[in-house]
C-alpha cells in the first residue's frame, strides 16, 4: 500500500487522497466502529495512516464493488484479511498500470 510522510492528517488531506468528501469520512466515521480518527482538544480530526488504510478498504467496499453499508460492515467483520489483501492487489496493479503508462507515453514521445 501507499507510504506516508507524515504521522498524522487532517481531513482535507484524506478526502482529496481517496477522491471523497469530507461529510462522507465524517458518516463512515459514524457507521463503522473500527474506523476512529482521533481528536484534538478543539475536535478537529487527525488520521493515522492506520486510519487511512482501513478508509481505503471503506472505500473499496462502498464505492468501488458498490455495497451498501451494513454489507460492507460484514464483509470488514467476516472476511477483513481477504479485503485487505484484495486492495493491497489493486492499489500495486494501478501503480503497476500508472507507471507502464508513463513508460509509454516516454516511448512515444521519443518518436
Amino acid at each position: 500500500m501507499e507510504e506516508f510522510d507524515k504521522k498524522y492528517y487532517k481531513i482535507k488531506d484524506v478526502s482529496e487522497l481517496l477522491g471523497v468528501s469530507a461529510s462522507t469520512l465524517r458518516y463512515w466515521e459514524q457507521e463503522f466502529p473500527e474506523y476512529r480518527p482521533r481528536r484534538s482538544a478543539t475536535n478537529i480530526r487527525y488520521y493515522k495512516p492506520q486510519d487511512i488504510e482501513t478508509l481505503k478498504i471503506i472505500h473499496y467496499l462502498v464505492k468501488i464493488k458498490g455495497l451498501k453499508i451494513d454489507a460492507a460492515k460484514e464483509q470488514l467483520k467476516a472476511n477483513r484479511r481477504n479485503v485487505t489483501n484484495r486492495v493491497k492487489i489493486i492499489d500495486t496493479l494501478s501503480a503497476t498500470r500508472n507507471t507502464l503508462e508513463n513508460m509509454l507515453k516516454a516511448l512515444n514521445k521519443r518518436k
